[in-house]
């Protein structure tokens, strides 16, 4: 499992990078790890026993794939998340299985959720975008004459490859320190 996990960590830090550079995530990178991950946990669990122990590796691959694509995947159809994050949490599911891949997820969305605001505010428009967010959640629930319309500079996108990165850090190195101090 270690290789698998380091390979997470190599895929989220090229992605991380890819992000910060151009602003998205290729799709040879996501696809490929998630590819990698199937494949690689069927031969290497046909490896470790029989055909049957392979297939069951690659089943569960398929099923972290699914699963972790799942929250990500309401994100994107309702546009707080890009494409690229999208297929990136996919291929983590693949590389990890289900229950590690959503604990890379929880702990990429922990980061983002301290970095954005301190980004926001390190910009000064932490409070603009915190009043824009307040008008976007009271908005569906007041009459159409008192709606308030949300300017531009409310609006604000965030490249969340760093923070996934982060996340899968983090979660490589609990693992680490957990089985470490058994």
């Amino acid at each position: 499992m270690i290789t698998f996990l380091l390979l997470t960590v190599v895929v989220c830090a090229l992605a991380a990078l890819w992000d910060l550079k151009a602003g998205l995530i290729p799709n040879w990178l996501t696809l490929g790890a998630a590819a990698t991950g199937v494949l690689g946990h069927l031969v290497y669990g046909c490896e470790q026993g029989n055909w049957r122990a392979g297939l069951q590796a690659g089943a569960v691959s398929i099923a972290g794939l699914l699963v972790c694509s799942l929250a990500p995947g309401v994100l994107y159809w309702k546009g707080g998340l890009g494409g690229g994050d999208l297929k990136l949490f996919a291929a983590i599911g693949a590389l990890c299985g289900p229950m590690l891949g959503i604990e890379i997820q929880m702990d990429a969305l922990v980061v983002a959720a301290i970095l954005a605001p301190a980004r926001l505010a390190y910009d000064g428009r932490l409070l603009r975008v915190l009043a824009g967010t307040l008008a976007v959640v009271l908005n569906p629930f007041l009459p159409a004459s008192r709606r308030r319309a949300l300017p531009p500079e409310t609006l604000t996108s965030f490249r969340l490859g760093p923070a996934i990165l982060a996340g899968a850090v983090l979660t490589v190195a609990l693992r680490g320190y957990a089985g470490l101090s058994q």
